[in-house]
């Protein structure tokens, strides 16, 4: 029994001294002191009274027992929620601790999520460069001298940062890809307009041949007509002769007559027939004028074609060096600017680092701290260029 037990009794028992009795064999003490308390004496158990002493010290035991396990259950109990009581105590602290933390943090956290926000614009900004080369279907030459001329007005400075580089490699990169597939547009769509005007020429050609056949077939047939006619006449007349010749031998008068008559008839005759020739002749002569304009017509086409395919090319050719002349411009306007802005700025900082050695700041220092303002690493401070 320890020095703090012995001082404790049955009847003094309590919450505050609870948790140092019921303990490993800390309620061994209690049951001595309730043997001490009703075993230093022997009843007679022959008298009443004897026998009521034994009955009176049972029950001394038993309230005893009661004394010292009434405030042991009360305590088992207030130990049953202490778990709870901790569990919930120990939720609080932590939620406060955590709160605590996160406002602790959350200037860094703020900076953080604001460094990784600047820098993503950068990467999406170089994507979006990427980007201007990737197309879902081949794009017309135009359409892609339209995007390079966008992206050469891409300014590259000190905006991106780090990313500076990377933007301008970027930049170089996908410039060099979109001109080469500006090239080879130009060059596939100039092909192709070379074979819609070698398929035009060969239709016009086509057309000048089933023209020029129309007027050969035309001229045949009008030829062949032409001596058709003068057959049927030819035979016509020998037959008509031969009737003139029968009526003459029957009489010679008649037949006399009917030569005359005959003769002015075939000459008659003749001469249609001659004029019919004539006018076939003009229709062969006219067909063959005909093809011979529908030829010329042609060719002037022709000629003209060219001439405008070659004034296509060269407006296409002097628009590209007015376009590189003038991304040549840009680009020299840009580079003059930059250079500019950094003489500028190295003027702005000499001029205060010179003021701040004049105030008897060492020069070293003075410089260290420009250049440390320059690059916004002293917050609140900034210069004005």
């Amino acid at each position: 029994m320890s020095a703090k037990q012995q001082l404790i009794t049955i009847d003094h028992i309590s919450d505050e001294n609870a948790p140092a009795i019921y303990i490993q064999n800390g309620l061994k003490p209690f049951l001595q002191m309730i043997k001490d308390e009703v075993c230093g004496e022997v009843p007679d158990l022959s008298s009443r009274k004897g026998r009521e002493r034994i009955a009176s010290l049972a029950a001394t035991v038993s309230k005893r027992k009661v004394a010292v396990e009434k405030p042991g259950r009360e305590y088992l109990r207030s130990i049953k929620e202490l778990p709870k009581i901790i569990e919930a105590e120990l939720r609080e602290f932590v939620r406060d601790a955590d709160a605590l933390r996160d406002e602790i943090r959350k200037p860094l956290t703020d900076w953080e999520e604001a460094e990784q926000a600047r820098k993503d614009k950068h990467v999406d900004g170089i994507q979006d460069i990427k980007d201007l080369a990737v197309f879902e279907a081949t794009p017309a030459a135009s359409h892609v001298a339209k995007i390079i001329a966008d992206l050469e007005l891409v300014e590259i400075n000190d905006g991106w940062e780090e990313f500076l580089a990377e933007a301008a490699q970027v930049k170089d990169q996908t410039l060099a890809k979109l001109r080469t597939l500006h090239a080879e547009r130009a060059q596939y769509e100039a092909e192709q307009a070379e074979l819609v005007r070698l398929r035009a020429e060969a239709e016009a050609q086509a057309q000048r041949d089933r023209d020029a056949e129309i007027a050969r077939v035309a001229a045949e047939q009008a030829r062949v007509q032409a001596e058709q006619r003068a057959q049927a006449e030819r035979d016509a007349a020998a037959r008509r002769e031969q009737e003139l010749l029968d009526q003459a031998a029957a009489t010679q008068r008649a037949a006399a007559q009917t030569a005359l008559d005959a003769e002015a008839a075939a000459e008659r005759q003749r001469l249609q027939l001659e004029l019919q020739a004539e006018q076939s002749r003009a229709a062969a002569a006219q067909a063959e004028a005909n093809r011979i304009a529908a030829e010329q017509r042609a060719e002037q086409d022709r000629i003209a074609a060219e001439q405008r395919q070659a004034e296509a090319v060269e407006r296409a050719r002097l628009a590209e060096v007015a376009r590189a002349n003038a991304a040549a411009d840009e680009i020299n306007r840009q580079a003059a600017a930059r250079e500019a802005d950094k003489a500028h700025i190295k003027s702005v900082c000499l001029k205060a680092q010179q003021a701040m050695v004049a105030s008897g700041i060492d020069e070293a220092c003075a410089k260290a701290v420009i250049i440390l303002i320059h690059q916004k690493k002293i917050p609140a401070i900034q210069i004005t260029y």
